[in-house]
């Protein structure tokens, strides 16, 4: 626990320099992008040096006993997706945001009213919910996503709306299908185990949390055929 201790003292003396950093990339989105991912990078280099806590990510195999394996129809030309994922703990945004090209997320509307943080994921392009008027206006949701896609970027969406610990399959939203169905976008799942290592609260734990990018779904598949993909090997 002394180690959990130490790195959330660290974590706060992290923010608390690099927030000025930030601040002077507001000038330039892509210095702003940059930024923002290279201090989460440094969250995990944290978690690394004084938790333990290493990442490793597996992508779904592209052939078979050197055979590649044919294409199901699900992939676009232009490579377009939504990232589906399984959220347990910061480091898969943290992992997902590096390894996914342009990537941003949708997120609750008061995560960008933070000083200088809430103002550089505004740069960064993350796209706001107003959840305290009720049920989301998911046409003009869509259409604020679309245009952002349309720019080059990638949504990561969390399905399941919150962090859950290790065990726990949270209901998908149904917010994932609309979208899919709306944009007319295959729907990439990512699994992981991180809720062990880096849990929402309590210990951290030393190990290797896994990242798990599991094969593309149709925009028309079913909540159920997406949590089965996001849980095939989370924890």
């Amino acid at each position: 626990m002394l180690r959990t201790i130490i790195f959330k003292i660290a974590s706060a003396i992290h923010f608390v320099l690099w927030a000025p950093i930030l601040l002077v990339g507001l000038v330039n989105g892509r210095l702003n992008n940059f930024l923002v991912i290279s201090c989460a990078r440094g969250l995990a280099l944290l978690a690394r040096i004084i938790c333990g806590v290493k990442y490793q990510v597996h992508f779904p195999p592209t052939e078979e006993n050197g055979v590649p394996i044919l294409p199901n129809g699900n992939s676009r030309f232009d490579r377009k997706a939504i990232v589906a994922s399984k959220h347990m703990s910061l480091l898969e945004s943290i992992v997902l945001s590096s390894v996914v090209p342009n990537a941003f997320f949708i997120c609750k509307r008061e995560i960008l009213w933070f000083p200088i943080y809430g103002w550089a994921f505004w740069r960064m392009g993350l796209q706001p919910v107003n959840r305290s008027r009720g049920k989301t206006n998911m046409k003009k949701l869509a259409a604020d996503v679309a245009r952002k896609i349309m720019n080059g970027r990638t949504l990561i969406i969390f399905p399941e709306g919150t962090r859950v610990k290790p065990g726990s399959h949270a209901p998908l939203r149904r917010g994932l299908l609309f979208l899919a169905h709306e944009l007319k976008l295959p729907i990439l799942p990512v699994g992981t185990d991180s809720g062990i290592y880096w849990p929402k609260r309590g210990k951290m734990t030393a190990g290797t949390a896994n990242i798990y990018f599991e094969p593309m779904l149709p925009c028309n598949a079913s909540l159920e055929e997406i949590s089965d993909a996001i849980n095939r090997h989370s924890a």
